[in-house]
């Protein structure tokens, strides 16, 4: 009988680790797919973003033809976003450039009522705050994703496992905050 539980014993002393490894391994997989997947999803968001972003110069071209330069800077700043493919710090560089500029274009909108009055400019300026609001929640949802990866990597024994098969932290996706979302101050006193 002290034979079965002293094999027990060893057996338990071997096979727990074990688990215990496979377990946090396949924790570790788990965490690197939902931060890969949820990356996705604020490549998508942008990538709508940008889509949308030439339509709306085109209205605000019809009515500000005057206004060339801040056009030019929204287009050129919209390209090097599109074109950014690096890490979520230098994306998110080019991103609060794209946010800069297209501040610079809704203070441009202020000067032209009939431009902020106009339908097709209202419902691309609509469109373009919900996938704002979109981009924000696949920005904190990835970060909430790297946040537990890093953990993870970081906090004893996991950090063992991490370190033995090469999980790397990951870098969190941070933009400012977008002022676009806000409304103008509109002041009736003269």
């Amino acid at each position: 009988m002290e034979e079965h539980i002293g094999l027990i014993i060893v057996i338990a002393i071997i096979v727990l680790p074990i688990i215990w490894l496979i377990v946090t391994y396949n924790n570790f997989v788990k965490l690197k797919y939902l931060c890969s997947n949820a990356w996705s999803q604020i490549d998508t968001e942008l990538k709508r973003r940008y889509d949308l972003i030439p339509n709306l110069i085109e209205v605000v071209r019809g009515y500000a033809k005057y206004e060339r330069d801040v056009l030019q800077t929204v287009t050129e700043a919209r390209a090097k976003a599109v074109a950014s493919t690096g890490s979520p710090a230098s994306q998110a560089n080019d991103e609060n450039g794209l946010i800069f500029s297209l501040r610079q274009l809704f203070g441009v909108v202020e000067k032209y009522p009939d431009l902020k009055a106009s339908q097709q400019f209202l419902k691309l300026q609509s469109e373009l705050v919900n996938t704002e609001d979109r981009i924000q929640a696949a920005r904190r949802f990835y970060n909430g994703n790297v946040r537990d990866f890093n953990t993870m990597i970081q906090s004893f024994p996991s950090n063992l496992i991490a370190g033995v098969f090469g999980f790397a932290s990951q870098e969190f996706f941070e933009i400012e905050d977008t002022s676009i979302r806000n409304v103008p101050a509109v002041s009736f006193d003269k």
